[in-house]
């Protein structure tokens, strides 16, 4: 089933994100600006109080930004000393900044600097692991004026993204899904980008019936035509099973776009009719899908 809103929830319009260094935060960042968050990376803390009025205009109705996500960590020359009581200046405007604070274990740690070779922000030359416990440390009071504390030790970039997704987007499975199925003809070329195609060159061809071949299949007599045939109904119905079962799923893991190919020889009858009926089945079952005929016409 299609992604259901979560009910009283009050999802949080600032959110303010840091931690330790190499801990997921860019990822973070990705995720939120993919959930509709106008994400800055590394503000200047000075700034902070002036981003926050764009979040709380004259017009609360009507605000220049809905919602932002802001990354600011160590990296800022004063983050240490002034964070705390710029947060209070956020609070005495009646802006509440939600605080993620992001860490992991300092062999997994060890392990991401390894492997990407970037220098720890922290490193005074005594080493990547007295670095990454030097921050630790630093960062001890910091942590506790997190809401939500993520430790990212045992995800990976998709499992962080899909726990994210569900904190932040207000929906039990993640961002709502939008779907397009497209039907094309196979003597033109497959499509580029599609995620799932299905093959209907199986079924009954009007194109060998003189009174149909010049219809396509939006229209009544090719629809009735193939409707008539009942290899044809079971072939939309296991479709649609399938797909009924596989959307769900690429929706947990965050995906936001499904396109699905259904071709046959032109591009012209089956697969436009087909296309149109599976479109029907989604939208019925509650997806957010829309349906293109890319060689309807030829």
């Amino acid at each position: 089933m299609p992604a259901k809103q979560r009910e009283n929830r009050d999802l949080p319009a600032f959110v303010i994100i840091t931690g330790l260094s190499g801990s997921g935060m860019s990822s973070a960042t990705d995720s939120l600006e993919d959930l509709g968050y106008f994400c800055v990376d590394n503000l200047p803390l000075s700034m902070l109080s002036t981003f926050g009025r764009l979040l709380i205009p004259a017009d609360r109705r009507n605000p220049s930004i809905e919602k932002a996500a802001l990354v600011i960590n160590i990296r800022e020359r004063h983050f240490l000393t002034d964070f705390p009581g710029e947060l209070k200046k956020l609070e005495k405007r009646n802006l509440k900044a939600f605080v993620v604070f992001f860490e992991a274990s300092d062999d997994v740690l060890q392990r991401r600097f390894s492997e990407t070779r970037r220098p720890h922000p922290a490193d005074s030359g005594k080493g990547l692991l007295h670095a990454i416990r030097a921050e630790r440390r630093a960062l001890k009071e910091i942590r506790k004026l997190a809401d939500l504390i993520v430790d990212t030790s045992e995800h990976t970039v998709h499992t962080l993204r899909h726990f994210l997704v569900q904190k932040f987007s207000g929906h039990v499975d993640g961002v709502p899904l939008k779907v397009e199925v497209m039907s094309f003809g196979h003597k033109y070329g497959n499509p580029r980008g599609v995620d799932l195609m299905f093959d209907v060159r199986h079924l009954p061809n009007p194109y060998f019936q003189k009174d149909l071949k010049h219809l396509t299949g939006d229209d009544p007599e090719i629809i009735k035509y193939l409707l008539d045939k009942p290899e044809v109904n079971e072939t939309i119905d296991r479709f649609a099973d399938l797909l009924l079962y596989l959307l769900p799923r690429y929706q947990r893991e965050g995906k936001s776009y499904v396109t699905i190919g259904i071709g046959c020889t032109g591009g012209k009858h089956r697969s436009v009719m087909v296309a149109n009926s599976l479109r029907k089945a989604l939208r019925k079952a509650g997806f957010d899908t829309a349906v293109s005929h890319r060689d309807i016409q030829k």
